[in-house]
Order: C-alpha cells, then structure tokens, then sequence
C-alpha cells in the first residue's frame, strides 16, 4: 500500500516508521527539510506520563507509560532513563505536595539523597519528588536520526506533491497548520530558550515547582539546557516576550544561580496544536486520515498515537477513533 504522510514532525515521522513497519510503501511530504517549521524541534524530549498526569487528563498516563519502550524499540541507546526530579523552592514546599497529590509513580527525597541524585543541587532543596520510572531524549537528535534511519530504509521525502490523489491513503500529521481548518482545534503558544554553561550539571529533567511560573529544565549534554516552557492560550506566533524570557531565566537562577551567568544560546517560540480535552486525535475524512492535537505530549504519546493511525490506516474506511 502507497501511503502519502504530510508533516514530518514527531507525529509525520513516527507515523511513517509504523507504517513502515507494516508493509507500507511511504513517502512523507513536508516544506521544510530542516524541521525548522516542527514545533516537536523545540520540545524538551520528555518521558514523564507520571510527572504529566498532574495536570493531565488520566488517558496521557495510560497512553504513555510505556513510552520510553516504544522509543526505545524506534531509537535504540537514544532513551535515557534517570527518571524525573521535581523540587520546590523552600518557601513553596505546599506546591510539592499539591503535585504529589495529584501524581503517583514517585517517592518523597530528602535534603541527603536529593545530592545523590543531582549532586549540584546540593543544600539547594529540602524536599523533592523523584520518579524513577521516566525518561527523556534529546528531541533534535531523535528527529534527525529518525529521519536518517527512514531514509536508509527507503522512505521517500518531499517538499510538495503535484496530486494527491494519487496515493490511496494519506496520513495528516501537518499541527499547528490545521489549526482552523480541523474543528475545536486551537493554538497554544510555548516559548524556550536554550543555556550554555559548565557551571553546572544535572542527569535527568528537573522540574522546578512554582505557584505562577513551573518550569522545567532539561540537560542536552555538554553544558547545555533546554529551558521550557510557557503556555499561553494564543496562536501568535512572534519572537519570545520579554515577560517570558525573564520568567524562564528567573526560574534557571532559582533552581541553580550559576544559571545567571550561563550564555543565552537559542530562544524559541511554537504553536503547539489542542483539541478541548487536551488530548491527540486520530479521525478519518474519506481516505485522509487526520493525527493532530498533541498539545505538550508530542514525544511522550507520538509512538502510541502512531501505532492507532496505522491501524485505522490497514482496517479501511472505519468509524472516527478518538480519545
């Protein structure tokens, strides 16, 4: 079977390696070569469906527990499984056990075992949470190698297709672009920014609690961090406000103040697609089969969303699935 994939984001390029994997002749098709459209290019690559769960609805936790194995499977030695660390400045220790309260999956860690953990972060942290079934990876790597390991098996990528219509099925994995053309989609904007520094260390994602502002931070190796990320209910899709930059370099200092002289080497900004419940989609449309509306769950749910479409790709013109 010929099957066309549009977008080649997390969503168009997990797609396609399912589809793949079952037999499928695919070609994806997507304006930029270089991911620079991709919201999932800004993503912070984490595995944390227990961490998520807070303030997700409880299917993100279903959907993605086993996310770090189905990566794996796609990328092996890509994942990396030191778990996720949630701390709280002392002042806002009521924040922690609100997030404990409304998670499951990890276990309470002190001011002594906190350092085991993240040894930089030493004396810095009465308690923290610690979920040591999560993972994360390095989303640039993992679309750049994803891509590299489809091309070697045969995939075809394109920048634009004359018709169609001349491919029996066609898998839309195209995001934010759909945004007014699919129903109750909506746009939901998140900012980032990436620092340098070798004054600090960390092994795993640190998700620093915060009753205005939570943020997380993500070590990319080499002394570099993801900072992420905001969520604001706009599809504008501008340079990151000064208002924003400030609260993530804020929040960098707070976890560690050898952040402040860290070297601001990328700022980013993405619309990252929503459906009301916050949760993906897979619906049919004659023989066009739609994926969309990851939110912030793109690399955590992407793997499962994609095993749902090539299902409904091989069973035929099927009822809509969602949810």
């Amino acid at each position: 079977m010929r099957i066309l994939v549009k977008g080649a984001g997390v969503a168009g390029l997990t797609v396609a390696h399912e589809l793949h994997t079952r037999g499928a002749e695919v070609t994806i098709v997507d304006p930029s070569q270089n991911f620079d459209r991709a919201a999932s290019w800004l993503a912070g690559g984490m595995l944390a469906p227990w961490c998520e769960r807070e303030s997700a609805d409880e299917a993100v936790l279903e959907r993605g527990r086993d996310s770090a194995d189905r990566w794996e499977a796609i990328l092996p030695g890509k994942v990396v499984r030191n778990g996720t660390l949630v701390v709280a400045p002392n002042r806002d220790q009521s924040e922690l056990k609100r997030f404990a309260s409304r998670t499951t999956g990890y276990r309470w860690v002190d001011e002594d075992e906190i350092p085991v953990l993240e040894p930089w972060l030493a004396v810095r942290f009465r308690q923290g949470l610690f979920f040591p079934q999560e993972a994360h990876l390095d989303a640039r790597e993992a679309l750049r190698s994803l891509k590299a390991d489809l091309l070697v098996k045969g995939v075809t990528f394109v920048n634009e297709i004359a018709d169609d219509r001349e491919f029996p099925g066609i898998v839309d994995c195209t995001g934010a672009a759909r945004i007014g053309k699919s129903r109750e989609l909506r746009g939901v904007r998140g900012e980032m920014l990436y620092l340098q520094t070798e004054e600090v260390a960390l092994a795993r994602p640190v998700r620093l609690l915060h009753p205005r502002f939570p943020v997380y931070i993500v070590p990319r190796g080499k002394g570099l961090f993801l900072v992420g990320a905001t969520m604001i209910e706009t599809d504008f899709q501008g340079q990151i406000t000064a208002r924003s930059l400030m609260e993530l370099l804020n929040a960098a200092y707070a976890l560690h103040p050898a952040f402040a002289d860290a070297t601001i080497v990328e700022t980013g900004t993405g619309i990252r697609p929503a459906f009301p419940d916050n949760l993906p989609r897979v619906m049919r449309e004659a023989n066009v089969i739609f994926l969309n509306g990851f939110y912030r769950h793109g690399f955590l749910l992407a793997p499962t969303m994609a095993a749902e479409a090539a299902d409904m790709v091989f069973s035929g013109p099927t009822k809509q699935r969602s949810r």
